[in-house]
């Protein structure tokens, strides 16, 4: 151990924490349902808001932006603004991490971002589908640009600090894993709220029409939002849990340190693949059940509530399992059954399922794809607080954020591939759905390779330097 980290260990000896009770476990997971109730909202309806297809469109959905393709015929306006913003947003993860890193309030590190952050945050995810213009216009596509770089930039504001608590109020591995496994169950109940959403909004219809009921809709999931993201910084007080010591590295020397762990790197860039297949599948879900298998958009929202079910079932198996086998190997058997579900996925409403009814063909998808859900829902986080520690009892700099950080920029780069590729790909063949089908296909091949690239992750060299 060199003298940074001897001196690091000395001043952590030098005050004594407790470990965070059950209680504050889940009052710091409810700040996870907030922020994952408000990131479902875009992810699963932002471009099925901004880039309707003729069912929606036939049913009232106003066309917001301009449709045509821009780019080489390959980019939308809708994915291109998507994408920039989460690509924009990437670099400002760095930037968010090294003040929370470097930040000495005696609130903590963490708890002042979170309580100015989710205020933002929430109001900014409403004003994404407020287009001024009641009608296609470049000024809705200029707004939506403004507000969704606002978005990403708010939820860097609110998420890098958040996920950097994992690593420290968590105070070995068993503890963070029990965190991760909290906050996948708010993390999974959030997102389901999210995809609710049409049954929710049908109900408005009828007396505010779609666009109206839509937004009415969504102000009410932020507001409840607002109020879960303020409940961690309001209930736990994050010095009496953690001992961790403001960094003294600029940003771009923590950056530096924090990809020169070789470990790191392996996942994080398994972690950039299997994002752009996750977000092209999850963007794809309400477009396959409409547009492949011809049924309701409501129908959407049954197979997500059946997928999180199911998913929630296999929580505790999950948890047992990795403290007992590891977390690669569960990991590494995820992956594998996603990249089967992408690609059955990509065979809906087609040919080849024809002896299988489309309400059933819907609902096996839900019910394979919730089997991996479970476990990334809990190993990724549980995974970088395990780098984080060993990187900190290394070095004796506490950089949880940038590694929470680095792993937030993978995941935007990622989601802006996908954005890209499934906006583009999307408009192949519209009637038909066949690029719907390309998508899901592009999913499954991209979920293999990131099976692949994390199969070379070292988990016993981490978990040696933790001493687990």
């Amino acid at each position: 151990m060199n003298d940074a980290a001897a001196q690091a260990v000395q001043s952590g000896q030098a005050r004594k924490v407790s470990d965070l009770p059950m209680p504050k476990v889940w009052a710091f997971a409810v700040g996870q349902f907030g922020w994952a109730l408000l990131s479902g909202i875009i992810s699963n309806w932002l471009v099925y808001f901004y880039q309707p297809d003729n069912e929606t469109i036939a049913q009232g959905q106003t066309v917001f932006v301009p449709q045509g393709l821009v780019v080489l015929g390959i980019v939308t306006v809708v994915g291109g603004i998507t994408a920039f913003a989460r690509f924009f947003d990437a670099f400002v993860d760095p930037a968010v991490a090294s003040l929370s890193d470097r930040c000495k309030s005696a609130a903590g590190r963490r708890m002042p971002f979170l309580k100015f952050a989710a205020l933002p945050l929430a109001l900014v995810t409403v004003l994404v589908f407020w287009s001024p213009i009641n009608g296609t216009s470049w000024i809705n596509g200029a707004f939506l640009f403004v507000t969704v770089i606002g978005y990403y930039i708010a939820l860097t504001f609110y998420c890098t600090p958040y996920n950097a608590l994992i690593a420290e109020l968590g105070h070995d591995s068993r503890q963070q894993l029990t965190i991760s496994t909290a906050i996948s169950f708010t993390w999974v109940a959030g997102t389901a709220i999210a995809y609710v959403a049409p049954v929710i909004w049908a109900g408005f219809v009828p007396g505010l029409g779609r666009v109206n009921a839509i937004r009415l809709t969504f102000s009410i999931m932020a507001a409840i939002a607002l109020v879960c993201m303020l409940v961690p910084p309001l209930a736990i007080r994050e010095r009496d849990y953690v001992n961790s010591q403001p960094t003294s590295e600029s940003t771009v020397e923590s950056l530096k340190q924090t990809f020169g762990d070789g470990e790191f790197r392996k996942f994080v860039c398994s972690d950039v693949v299997y994002w752009v297949a996750i977000t092209t599948f999850q963007t794809g879900l309400p477009f396959f059940v409409t547009s492949l298998l011809k049924l309701p958009e409501t129908t959407t929202t049954i197979y997500f509530v059946l997928m999180t079910a199911v998913s929630v079932l296999f929580y505790l198996p999950v948890n047992l399992l990795a403290n007992r086998v590891g977390k690669k190997r569960i990991l590494l058997a995820a992956f594998v059954v996603f990249t089967c579900a992408f690609a059955f996925a990509g065979m809906l409403g087609s040919g080849v399922l024809a002896a299988v009814p489309p309400m059933a063909q819907g609902l096996i998808l839900s019910i394979v794809g919730a089997i991996p859900m479970a476990a990334f829902g809990i190993l990724p986080q549980a995974i970088v607080a395990n780098i984080a520690d060993a990187s900190s009892k290394t070095t004796g700099q506490d950089r949880q954020g940038m590694f929470y950080a680095a792993r937030t920029f993978a995941m935007k780069m990622g989601q802006s591939v996908a954005m890209l590729l499934f906006t583009g790909v999307s408009t192949i063949g519209m009637a038909s759905g066949a690029g719907y089908r390309i998508a899901a296909i592009c999913a499954a091949v991209l979920c293999g390779v990131g099976g692949i690239v994390f199969a070379f992750y070292n988990e016993r060299k981490v978990l040696d330097v933790l001493g687990s």
